[in-house]
């Protein structure tokens, strides 16, 4: 049975429209998705976030073999080493988080499919619903998890 997570406000789109701005990774070439200054405000460590230029638009790297997590026009990167949370997408051990907000690792969603009762993407779709996410603050992505959930799921039947 396929379950659909739903959306909230932090969850949604980010509208940041900035022509002139990079759209891949300096390192990787990946495409970069547009990140609020407040993720980055809140996940970089002290000594990076005395780098930051608050006026300046970021995007994040999603590629696993990329050290670098946010990158701007101006050429400012901020890697792995920079945040105060392991990176989903750049760390593959059980510990790591998929869904920031609400504790969901690796580990503990493998151990929620060996209980046929509890529904790792419901639990997190009644939390969403209720307003309880907060992805542009816990996030690294600045967005919400519920698409790095259905990808790790994906990838635990094939």
């Amino acid at each position: 049975m396929t379950e659909k997570l739903t959306s909230h406000d932090c969850c949604s789109a980010i509208g940041l429209g900035d022509r002139h701005y990079p759209l891949r990774c300096p390192h990787s070439h990946h495409q970069g998705k547009p990140v609020k200054a407040i993720t980055l405000k809140s996940l970089l460590l002290p000594t990076a976030l005395e780098q930051l230029n608050p006026q300046t638009s970021y995007r994040f790297c999603e590629s696993s073999t990329c050290p670098i997590v946010y990158f701007s026009v101006e050429g400012e990167t901020f890697t792995t080493e920079d945040i105060k949370v392991p990176v989903f997408q750049k760390n593959e051990e059980d510990d790591v988080p998929v869904c920031y907000c609400f504790g969901w690792t690796r580990k503990r969603i493998q151990e929620a499919l060996s209980h046929p009762d509890r529904s790792v993407k419901g639990t997190i779709a009644t939390h969403v619903k209720a307003g309880r996410c907060g992805c542009e603050v816990n996030n690294p992505q600045g967005t919400c998890c519920t698409r790095n959930i259905s990808h790790y799921l994906e990838s635990l039947t094939h």
